[in-house]
């Protein structure tokens, strides 16, 4: 049995991904500072389900750590007593918008947390840390599909520029010390137990109360929609796939995606672009009403369009997301309306 320690495990991708874990028979170490920052009951009810899972014959073994990342004794003790097998860090302040007004929250948790990650792998030789990087990081590319052997200097935002960071630090480790890292760029991801202010649940919550909904750049944008469970299948798929160095890796010509280090990174998204309008068109046929729609210029931070080349995972792993956008929306809305019975 393999000891995971899942940081993020009360937030959307974390809970998820434990989930996942815990029907493999893995003892999961769930990590999350139930911060604030959106509904903590939401947060806590996916810590109840996890420990009601692990309850239930031929599951793993879950135990729920309530530890802040920024707390470097605490994270020093944790990684001291444990002694992982793999390290899977989901934890993060989220949100591009947010973090133009509230900067600090994003270095604490996203720069100062993951150092503290870094530095406990480091110490006690944990096998592989495979970590969320984001699709933010493309920020000006407008070069389509992203792929990860694209540079990616330009960030429009400071969540972007520390998800950057972050594989910037893990490059450094890897290189150093020889710990195999993989980094995971992710896709506007959604389904069932998302957050509540991405798009997927404001539009739906509003659409249900008769409210207006905000549309930014006119409906215009268009995002690589990926469905959890296609996220979840890749992050357990790149846990088992420890990376090596590339032999072929070169500094005349370097790739961002590989090094002469035990290092990797992946998109993980749907490789197919949706228009805005037509997933709020989606949300109005499986809800049976329709949405105000209050139309706005494109707010700060913001990209038009998003599209994942996922060539190097489905190469590397077997596995490509390929969930229609119809598919994971009505099974959204099916969850939305029984957790909130509406």
């Amino acid at each position: 049995m393999r000891k995971v320690l899942v940081t993020g495990a009360a937030g959307f991708i974390g809970f998820h991904v434990a989930r996942a874990f815990l029907r493999r028979g893995e003892e999961v170490i769930g990590l999350d500072n139930l911060n604030p920052y959106y509904s903590v009951d939401l947060k806590r009810d996916r810590v109840r389900l996890l420990e009601d899972q692990q309850r239930s014959a031929g599951q793993g073994r879950f135990e729920f750590v309530p530890l802040d990342l920024a707390d470097q004794p605490g994270m020093s003790r944790l990684f001291d007593e444990r002694r992982f097998d793999c390290v899977v860090n989901l934890a993060a302040q989220a949100g591009v918008r947010y973090s133009l007004e509230n900067p600090q929250a994003y270095t604490s948790s996203n720069v100062t947390g993951f150092t503290n990650i870094l530095e406990g792998c480091r110490r006690t030789e944990v096998g592989h840390l495979v970590y969320a990087s984001s699709s933010s990081v493309y920020g000006a590319n407008t070069r389509m599909p992203f792929s990860v052997g694209d540079t990616v200097d330009h960030p429009l935002s400071l969540y972007a520029a520390t998800k950057k960071a972050n594989e910037l630090m893990a490059h450094a480790y890897s290189h150093l010390f020889r710990l195999p890292t993989t980094g995971l760029r992710f896709f506007t991801v959604y389904g069932p137990w998302g957050r509540p202010d991405m798009a997927m649940w404001l539009f739906t919550r509003a659409i249900l109360a008769g409210e207006p909904i905000q549309v930014f750049n006119g409906g215009q944008m268009r995002r690589d929609f990926t469905y959890v469970d296609d996220i979840v299948e890749a992050i357990v798929r790149v846990t088992d796939r420890i990376p090596q160095p590339d032999p072929e890796w070169s500094g005349a010509d370097p790739d961002p995606a590989t090094s002469s280090a035990p290092y990797r990174l992946y998109n993980i998204g749907n490789n197919r672009p949706v228009e805005l309008g037509y997933v709020i068109e989606t949300l109005e046929a499986c809800l049976g009403r329709k949405a105000i729609r209050n139309l706005l210029p494109m707010q700060a931070g913001d990209v038009p369009e998003t599209c994942a080349d996922v060539d190097d995972l489905m190469r590397d792993v077997g596995f490509r997301p390929d969930t229609p956008i119809e598919v994971g929306i009505a099974r959204f809305v099916e969850w939305y309306r029984e957790y909130h019975k509406v």
